[in-house]
C-alpha cells in the first residue's frame, strides 16, 4: 500500500510517502512558516522524490489533533480533498499517538503534551507495551495541576514528548522530583513517518468529508458566543471541517 501521512498540527510540519511500513521519502520543519503556503509544495516534492503519482496513493493519513486550530484545519483540508478526489481511504491519527509513538522504549509511561495556553495542555498518557501503545488516559484537555496531581499518583518515572513540554518544565519537577524525565529533542518533533504507520492498519473514516479534526476544546469564537448565549448551542455559528 502506498499512502501519505500529513501533519501540521503544531508549529513543526511533517510529511511522508510510504509503501507499507517502508519509508520512500519524508520532510519535517519546524521554522514556523505559513503550512497553508508550504504543505502542497512540500507533498508535490514528496512525491517526486519518491517516484510515485498521486495516481498511486491508496490511503492518506493525517494527524487529527489536538493541536493548532488552524494547523489541524490545513492538513486536514488537505486530506480530504485529496482523498475525495483520488477516491482512497482517509484515515485519522491522534496526533498526541503520533508524537508518543516516537518513544520505542518497552514498559515506559509516556505523555505528549502541547501547550493549550492558559496553563492548560493537551495530552495523554501511554504506556509502551510489546504489542505497542496501550492508552492510561484519553487525550483530553486538561489543567497542568490537574495532569500533574494525577501523574504524581504513578509514582513512577513520567517520559515526557513534545517541545511545550520546556514551556512547563518547572512545575513538572517541582510535583514529580525525579519521576520527570524528557525524551531527546529529536523526540519532541511529530514524524509523519511514524504516523503513518500508525495509519497502516487503522479504520478509515465512511467518508472523507464527514471527517471533523479532533479539537478537544471549544475555539475561542465558540467560548465568547456561549459566554454571551448561555442556552444556545454554537453550532449553526462556528463551521466544522
Amino acid at each position: 500500500m502506498k499512502l501519505l501521512a500529513l501533519d501540521t498540527s503544531n508549529r513543526p510540519l511533517s510529511a511522508a510517502v510510504l509503501e507499507d511500513d517502508r519509508l520512500l521519502a519524508m520532510t519535517t520543519t519546524n521554522i514556523g512558516r505559513n503550512h497553508s503556503v508550504q504543505l502542497l509544495p512540500v507533498v508535490e516534492t514528496l512525491l517526486q522524490q519518491a517516484g510515485v503519482h498521486a495516481s498511486d496513493l491508496q490511503r492518506i493519513v493525517v494527524a487529527e489533533g489536538p493541536g493548532s486550530y488552524t494547523g489541524l484545519r490545513i492538513a486536514a483540508t488537505t486530506a480530504k480533498t485529496l482523498a475525495y478526489t483520488l477516491n482512497i481511504d482517509l484515515v485519522g491519527i491522534s496526533s498526541l499517538t503520533a508524537l508518543a509513538a516516537n518513544v520505542s522504549d518497552e514498559g515506559r509511561l509516556i505523555v505528549p503534551m502541547f501547550d493549550a495556553r492558559r496553563q492548560n495542555v493537551f495530552a495523554g498518557v501511554y504506556r509502551r507495551t510489546k504489542n505497542g501503545l496501550e492508552a492510561v488516559m484519553a487525550d483530553r484537555h486538561i489543567s497542568i495541576e490537574k495532569l500533574v496531581a494525577q501523574l504524581a499518583s504513578q509514582q513512577e518515572p513520567v517520559w515526557f514528548v513534545g517541545q511545550d513540554v520546556a514551556v512547563y518544565a518547572e512545575i513538572l519537577h517541582e510535583a514529580l522530583g525525579n519521576n520527570f524525565r524528557r525524551v531527546a529533542d529529536a523526540q519532541n518533533l511529530p514524524n509523519a513517518f511514524v504516523l503513518g504507520q500508525l495509519g497502516l492498519d487503522a479504520k478509515p473514516v465512511a467518508h472523507p468529508f464527514n471527517f471533523i479534526p479532533k479539537y478537544l476544546r471549544l475555539t475561542q469564537a465558540e467560548v465568547e458566543w456561549k459566554k454571551q448565549h448561555p442556552q444556545e448551542d454554537t453550532k449553526p455559528y462556528v463551521e466544522k471541517i
